[in-house]
């Protein structure tokens, strides 16, 4: 096994593992069988340990309680054991030494003594510890098994980003700083969801912060692949908890994953996969617990034989803001002004289906509390002098997806119908310029039962 991991590789592979695929001593050793038998899976991203089990904690989380404890009190021994205590458990169940988990302590308590002048960068470096020291951890378990294996910090490999805590986007040097990975020899252990500002701090990314690591490095060492191991054997069709023994999508396009994504898609954040679009490399999602099934492949083009639709998405927690003016589309500018004052307010919009009289504007309800509501109405009326003003909230939008529908005739026709006869009422419509996507806005409430409906007429059928 040795020979076939060291030394430099032609054809590379980018492979992340998920919090679940690394939550614990036995999941671990899963990850060192699974790159062992591919001499290509050279450079392995890593998360925090994610859940056990369901009712657990994921070591985020626990640095997350960590770390406001030490901010709030100076101290937290409580919240600090607990997430010593997680990587304590897997070291023992790999037989590794106590060294380790020393140095994993140690390396936290000077993060939480260090300078808490700036909470929000103080919180990124506790949060970071999480993937950072789990890294640590896999590289001495990995060289413990007689492979050449090495810790690579983010620092060290280039991954420069701007100085945004929580949500930081790479910088283009980057690139080139992570093509030198490729003249390393054996296997290099990445900690995902942070970078390094120009400063030398730490930021991390948003949420599915670790996918977006794998997907910088895969860009940046011009990988042939990059494999993305989860906890489910593939990408469903429609969410699993709504509907009973769902398709699985053994490949989609990009376009669809970003749409599927943003729609309410939890497998990933829907920018998470930009910088390996921007590449041309193909992601391949696996199951940690069953690497040999073939997963989904999220691809530049697919040949569309599967119908028009390839997935639906659905996600809730949305408010729509409702203007009727008699001849609207005679008024230039309209439209602008209308968006301009949501943009006063700070408030970013999703969708805005529209008529000749009429246009609604979607948005998450989250930003849009009684007060915020009562002053924008208020500037619609005053500034646009408009006949109708109805804010409507809890609603749902339900996302089908396909690529296919493009070449496809009556795929509104049959979504409406179906809705209809299951007696879902549709809010509004609004079709992407794109043809990949048709959103249909209902009633929060019916957001299962929509689902249901479309997933039997377009994948029941």
């Amino acid at each position: 096994m040795l020979n076939l991991l060291v030394g430099v590789v032609v054809n590379m592979k980018v492979v992340k593992f998920g919090g679940t695929s690394v939550a614990s001593g036995r999941q671990i050793e899963k990850v060192f069988h699974i790159v062992a038998q591919d001499p290509e899976r050279k450079i392995v991203v890593v998360s925090a340990p994610g859940k056990r089990y369901k009712e657990d904690v994921k070591v985020t989380d626990l640095l997350i309680k960590c770390g406001e404890d030490y901010l709030k009190n100076g101290d937290g021994k409580e919240s600090f054991f607990a997430v010593v205590e997680r990587y304590k458990e897997i070291a023992n169940d790999l037989s590794l030494s106590a060294d380790i988990v020393d140095k994993i302590s140690s390396d936290l308590l000077e993060i939480l003594h260090g300078d808490r002048s700036n909470p929000d960068r103080f919180m990124d470096a506790v949060k970071s510890s999480g993937e950072d020291n789990n890294a640590k951890l896999i590289t001495a378990y990995f060289q413990s098994k007689g492979v050449e294996a090495h810790y690579v910090n983010p620092k060290e490999a280039g991954l420069i980003v701007s100085d945004e805590p929580g949500n930081a986007q790479v910088l283009p040097e980057t690139y080139d700083n992570l093509k030198k990975l490729r003249e390393r020899s054996g296997i290099l252990i990445v900690p995902g969801f942070f970078g390094y500002s120009k400063n030398g701090e730490i930021v991390t990314f948003s949420r599915g912060g670790s996918d977006i690591t794998g997907s910088i490095l895969a860009n940046g060492v011009g990988a042939e692949v990059y494999e993305n191991f989860t906890d489910v054997d593939a990408v469903y069709a429609v969410n699993p908890n709504y509907v009973e023994n769902p398709k699985e999508i053994r490949e989609l396009t990009y376009k669809e994953m970003r749409e599927l994504s943003y729609a309410g898609f939890a497998v990933f954040h829907d920018e998470a996969l930009i910088p390996a679009f921007r590449a041309g490399i193909p992601v391949n999602i696996k199951n940690t617990n069953n690497p040999q099934a073939p997963g989904t492949k999220i691809v530049h083009e697919r040949s569309h034989t599967n119908g028009p639709v390839v997935g639906i998405a659905s996600d809730t927690g949305f408010c729509s803001i409702y203007v009727n003016k008699y001849l609207m589309n005679r008024e230039i500018g309209f439209g602008r002004r209308l968006l301009q004052i949501l943009e006063d307010f700070g408030l970013s919009y999703e969708h805005t289906p529209s008529g000749i009289d009429d246009i609604s504007v979607i948005l998450r309800q989250d930003q849009f509390d009684s007060e915020t509501e009562r002053k924008v109405v208020e500037r619609i009326k005053k500034e646009l002098d408009v006949d109708n003003v109805q804010v409507a909230y809890d609603l749902a939008v339900i996302m089908i997806v396909g690529e296919g529908m493009r070449q496809n005739v009556g795929t509104m026709a049959r979504a409406a119908t179906a809705l209809a006869k299951n007696g879902v009422n549709i809010e509004m419509i609004n079709q992407g310029s794109s043809e990949v996507s048709m959103m249909f806005g209902v009633k929060g409430k019916d957001e299962k039962k929509a689902v249901q409906a479309l997933y039997d007429e377009f994948f029941r059928k």
